[in-house]
């Protein structure tokens, strides 16, 4: 990438109405920022990530399309929940992560900004135990009722719990 091209991503950066506004209104809560491949990926603080999805809501980031999970085991912080939210005005996606201990593996809810949300973070729940404050209905969508442990962790024995 010429020298050109690394000012032309700052200044794409600089322009993006997501980082403008979380900028605006929550100043603390970007903790990194990444531009690639036309697509915006902004590291918030856990603990300010429903008042970042509003704020993007309100920056024209309309639609939320997913909500994962990754687990980085044994690195800490060992989960990153991320968001996956789309502008159809702006023809633009954002992804907003957040990184999470093991030892307290909670975040709220975003039901309340996005009510979309609430299956997605049921299934993050359901298979990496990360649980949601303020979810109005976190309980088991996948996996029965009786099952011991999250599946997709990396520290899951692979023929499960015997």
């Amino acid at each position: 990438m010429t020298l050109l091209d690394k000012a032309a991503v700052l200044e794409a950066r600089a322009q993006n109405r997501a980082i403008v506004s979380l900028q605006t209104s929550l100043p603390e809560v970007i903790l990194d920022a990444n531009f690639d491949r036309n697509e915006l990926t902004l590291t918030i603080a856990k603990d300010q990530i429903r008042a970042a999805a509003s704020v993007v809501q309100q920056a024209g980031y309309n639609f939320l399309e997913d909500v994962t999970c990754v687990d980085w085991y044994p690195s800490e912080p060992r989960f990153h929940v991320i968001y996956h939210i789309l502008s159809h005005q702006l023809k633009e996606r954002l992804r907003l992560v957040a990184l999470i201990d093991s030892i307290d593996p909670a975040i709220e809810s975003i039901t309340p900004v996005w009510p979309s949300a609430n299956f997605y973070e049921r299934e993050v729940w359901d298979l990496f135990g990360v649980r949601f404050s303020g979810h109005p209905n976190l309980r088991r969508i996948m996996m029965p009722e009786e099952w011991q442990g999250y599946p997709l962790r990396k520290d899951y024995p692979v023929e499960g719990y015997r």
